[in-house]
């Protein structure tokens, strides 16, 4: 095993396990919502579902804003396939972020269906109601979703053979704690 290799800043590790756990409970929400009938369960998933897509956008604003004023940690050596490899899926991973939750709320505001925040917040329409529109783009909101579902499950497979297989220290850089 190589020597520990640097960590990522408290925020940067706070903000990616936040968002991980937002995105994980985002994308199991929607897709049970999807299968129940019409109720005030429903209606109060999807209430959650939005408030969560607003939460994931801004946090991932933050998260961005974070990335492109710190410098991440060096990785360990590996081969150049690999970087590359890592550095589109970081970039697929972070247009995920902002693409999925835009459509939602694009879709949102198109089926004529407003977020209000957490009940009391009433956002702005991102687009204005439009039936044909919000049929166009509500597929596409599930699409991305599966898309960053998958691209979350390659990051973490990643993650587990660089931690049990190459055993070069790099998980440590983002797990909470000391390391």
């Amino acid at each position: 095993m190589t020597a520990a290799a640097p960590r990522y800043t408290a925020p940067a590790i706070a903000l990616h396990w936040l968002l991980a756990l937002l995105i994980v409970g985002t994308f199991a929400v929607g897709f049970y919502m999807t299968g129940l009938s019409f109720s005030m369960t429903r209606l109060k998933l999807y209430n959650w579902h939005k408030w969560a897509g607003v939460l994931i956008l801004g946090l991932s604003a933050l998260r961005l804003l974070w990335r492109l004023t710190h410098r991440p940690p060096a990785a360990p050596a590996m081969p150049r396939w690999q970087q590359q490899a890592s550095g589109a899926a970081h970039g697929l991973l972070y247009l995920l972020f902002f693409a999925v939750p835009l459509l939602g709320w694009a879709y949102s505001s198109a089926a004529g269906f407003p977020i209000v925040l957490f009940g009391v917040l009433p956002l702005p329409d991102f687009v204005a109601p439009d039936r044909e529109l919000s049929e166009l783009i509500k597929p596409w909101h599930g699409r991305l979703a599966w898309l960053l579902a998958a691209v979350v499950l390659l990051h973490v497979a990643a993650a587990l053979k660089h931690q049990f297989i190459d055993r070069d220290g790099l998980m440590r850089r983002m797990l909470p704690g000391r390391g």
